[in-house]
């Protein structure tokens, strides 16, 4: 049977603004602190998690194993600075965590550790594997007969990974209109050019083929990632999910955007208090 519970959520797209304005800065803290981690990715991704974990998700901090939550997968596991800066925020871990990051023993790792961390649904870092995990859990959620929703949020980069392509084949043949993939579509991989690297063409047009039922939209809109995503949970059609969001590698840190170098480095004292200055202004 099936357990309602309420869920702190907004649908205020001024509040989720200044959500993902706060996650922005607290990933950048955690990164700056550590002196490592992936600042680019994890600000392309961030207006998309602020979404999932402020208005989406249906998730209770006080029970992170609650059978009946929804379960959020993230297959590039290396931009878990924005993941663990919305755990934080949103009461799954306590606040002075930000400043363990990569430390030993904390529950912060440069990976995402089911083990380690609350919140955490699956251990990822190796690119393609966690979209075989989000379709095993849609799989259980169906057979299960339960009413979670599963998403995962992928890079475009890494859809150059052939596991990804199975388990979009396999998410089609079991249906899984409960599976929700998400494309952080920010056209730059650790070096350089996904265009250049490995061409992953039109994405959106890729995963139709594959029997999703796929749309497009601006990654840092939240009022088009919260329409999108509202959208996408009504369609119980039979077919997977797919939302590819066209992003900006370090958004909304001028010196960040659209520069590859910026996929894994950490940010200097100076370079740190622009980049949060910048966000501070500019959002």
């Amino acid at each position: 049977m099936n357990e309602t519970r309420k869920v702190q959520v907004t649908d205020s797209i001024d509040e989720l603004k200044n959500r993902a304005k706060e996650l922005r800065k607290t990933l950048l803290t955690m990164i700056y602190t550590a002196q490592s981690g992936h600042p680019g990715g994890s600000l392309s991704a961030a207006d998309i998690i602020t979404v999932l974990y402020f208005h989406t998700l249906n998730l209770d901090p006080k029970d992170p194993k609650w059978q009946d939550r929804d379960r959020f997968v993230l297959s590039k596991g290396h931009i878990c600075p924005a993941l663990y800066s919305a755990l934080i925020m949103r009461g799954f871990l306590e606040k002075d965590a930000v400043y363990t990051l990569r430390k030993q023993g904390s529950l912060l790792q440069g990976h995402p550790d089911m083990k380690r961390c609350p919140g955490i649904e699956i251990s990822t870092g190796s690119l393609g594997q966690g979209i075989s995990c989000a379709v095993g859990m849609a799989v259980a959620g169906k057979r299960d007969e339960r009413d979670y929703m599963v998403y995962t949020l992928l890079g475009d980069g890494e859809c150059n990974e052939g596991q990804v392509w199975e388990a979009a084949q396999a998410a089609n043949k079991y249906e899984l209109d409960n599976l929700v993939v998400i494309i952080d579509n920010n056209g730059l991989q650790n070096d350089g050019r996904a265009e250049d690297i490995m061409p992953t063409l039109d994405l959106k047009k890729k995963f139709e083929a594959f029997g999703f039922q796929s749309v497009r939209i601006d990654g840092h809109s939240v009022e088009e990632i919260k329409s999108a995503l509202d959208f996408m949970k009504t369609q119980k059609n039979g077919r997977p999910k797919c939302i590819v969001c066209n992003t900006v590698k370090g958004k909304g840190v001028s010196f960040m955007e659209n520069v590859p170098s910026w996929h894994g480095v950490a940010p200097n004292k100076e370079q740190f208090e622009q980049a949060v200055k910048e966000i501070e202004e500019g959002f």
